[in-house]
């Protein structure tokens, strides 16, 4: 059977198996990224050094609707084009332009969901008072790796002494409703968390907003990017000693407040194009990154409104 929306739909449990969405969640979503794709072709056709007239040229091979839906299950699924190609009946030429006209636009639509919390609207639940010296208001900011194939030059630069491979590192901050508020560049495995956060941009943006941050023990030091960051991260153990129950208690407190992120990023690496090793040469990574995040965050939510 090849795939179309209109197929597709008629099947919900299928239809979320191979996009990660609901229908209804999809649906919601496509009249903005219809906008948004009207808008960038007008921009193309309009632009002053075109030699031929307006509508001339080939016609699209897939409906536009059917594009997005073929370029979301790439992220869900990471076919090949070949592949991708023939569960819609198309060529992987046209699967692969699909791809690169839908991409930017999903990247788009997901930088539109990312808002960091508001100070004047919500503040952390109750905790035990063991973390009353954290941030009342912060985002957990975490990384996570994806294997790439090896470089042909600057190899060491990406290699990765954690994973013992090749990889790219991604640096996501989510709120404590499990929502994506930012997703950074992508940059070689090699870099520290820490160093991920400081070429970020994000000290910045949580400063302006008034927002703390919390962190693992990858980003200690992290109170010390900025006199007026906020920051907060578990307690390492003494040098030579043994680990004192009251930072042990504090540690088990704080994990239980971070925990959103590891959620979080959960729900990304269940789209196979951050989790497979990427084939793309590392090309368009953020983009890819910042796409699911926005598909993450409508189907929050989608759930929450229903």
């Amino acid at each position: 059977m090849i795939l179309r929306r209109e197929q597709l739909g008629n099947h919900p449990t299928v239809f979320r198996a191979m996009t990660g969405l609901t229908v209804a969640a999809f649906d919601q979503l496509l009249p903005e990224l219809l906008a948004a794709f009207a808008a960038a072709r007008r921009r193309r056709l309009d632009r002053p050094n075109r030699r031929r007239a307006v509508g001339g040229g080939d016609a699209f091979d897939l409906a536009v609707a059917d594009q997005f839906l073929l370029t979301v299950v790439w992220l869900r699924h990471y076919p090949t084009q070949e592949c991708l190609g023939y569960l819609f009946g198309v060529s992987d030429s046209t699967a692969l332009r699909a791809v690169r006209r839908c991409l930017p636009l999903l990247e788009q639509s997901g930088k539109d969901t990312m808002r960091l919390p508001d100070p004047g609207r919500g503040h952390r639940r109750d905790l035990p008072a063991l973390l009353r010296g954290t941030p009342e208001l912060a985002v957990i900011v975490d990384t996570f790796e994806q294997r790439t194939q090896r470089p042909q030059r600057r190899q060491r630069a990406y290699y990765s002494g954690k994973k013992k491979a090749h990889t790219l590192k991604s640096q996501v901050a989510v709120d404590e409703d499990g929502h994506i508020v930012d997703v950074a560049d992508s940059r070689p495995g090699r870099w520290a968390d820490l160093k991920v956060f400081r070429r970020s941009g994000l000290a910045g943006k949580l400063i302006r907003a008034q927002v703390g941050a919390l962190g693992d023990l990858g980003y200690v030091g992290l109170d010390g990017v900025s006199p007026r960051l906020r920051a907060a991260t578990p307690r390492r153990k003494p040098r030579g000693q043994g680990r004192p129950p009251e930072d042990r208690r504090y540690n088990r407190a704080f994990a239980r407040r971070r925990i959103t992120v590891e959620h979080g990023i959960g729900r990304l690496r269940r789209y196979q194009a951050l989790s497979q090793v990427d084939r793309h040469r590392r090309q368009n990574h953020t983009a890819r990154v910042r796409a699911v995040a926005g598909l993450v965050n409508r189907m929050l939510d989608h759930r929450h409104d229903s």
